[in-house]
């Protein structure tokens, strides 16, 4: 009998890294799933076989979601398809009330179920105050960060003209109207720090500089560039509290 040393041995694994009958290094094999991190759920035929139509037409519904990405669409579709007929019929019917039953304040632009808002209905609100947001949403955030009990005035976006979103896309003739009405001493601009913000807060200060309203801004806390979006209610708290006169 013949001794070879280990590494010339032939006739079976002369290095792991070197076999060539099975699978030489697991990130390297290609018969199947190479790295779980790169896994992207097959070809859509094979999906479907494997899914059935309904399902896969939820998860690519769910994916289209912000921040829904296929994984976490799949684990959402399951979860609705081993839930009890109850819980999807909520479901089913909250999406079906959002659609129908949520439209907006006649008076200010914020989310309504019925021709008024919440906020301009209530007779606990200082109504010589009022409000300037972009959307809806950041009457949400300004709320939960407490310290203001004035009333809002969404203008429903930001100038852009290289978008084509000009002032006649915006709610800025009810503003006026409500600006002029002698009850409102107040307008605070609570819209974002950035170019369009900026370009929006003057065209509403050159919109109401004929009418006897204080004009001003949020002031500290909020950065240059920011968002309300991305804002902690402390950070909004204070740049109410310390909101500035417009063109100081």
């Amino acid at each position: 009998m013949t001794y070879l040393a280990p590494g010339e041995y032939t006739g079976g694994i002369t290095n792991p890294g070197e076999y060539t009958g099975g699978i030489t290094n697991p990130g390297e094999y290609t018969g199947g799933i190479t790295n779980p991190g790169e896994y992207t759920g097959g070809n859509k035929a094979n999906r479907m076989d494997a899914y059935t139509e309904s399902l896969e037409r939820l998860i690519e519904a769910l994916g289209k979601l912000p921040g829904i990405g296929r994984r976490t669409a799949e684990r959402l579709a399951f979860h609705l398809l081993e839930a009890d007929a109850a819980e999807v019929a909520a479901l089913e019917q909250a999406l079906r009330d959002l659609k129908t039953k949520v439209g907006r304040c006649q008076e200010c632009g914020a989310l309504a179920e019925g021709p008024q808002c919440g906020i301009c209905a209530s007779p606990r609100r200082d109504r010589t105050r009022l409000c300037v947001v972009e959307k809806p949403r950041d009457v949400i955030r300004l709320e939960a960060a407490g310290g203001y009990d004035g009333l809002y005035h969404v203008l429903g976006g930001l100038l852009a003209p290289m978008d084509g979103v000009g002032p006649e896309q915006l709610n800025l003739a009810n503003l006026e109207k409500r600006a002029s009405g002698g009850e409102v001493q107040e307008v605070i601009l609570a819209l974002a720090a950035t170019a369009e913000g900026d370009g929006t807060a003057l065209a509403v200060a050159d919109r109401l500089k004929a009418h006897k309203v204080r004009l001003t801004r949020l002031a500290r806390g909020l950065a240059t560039g920011a968002s309300l979006d991305y804002a902690n209610p402390g950070m909004l708290a204070d740049a109410l509290r310390g909101r500035q006169e417009l063109g100081s």
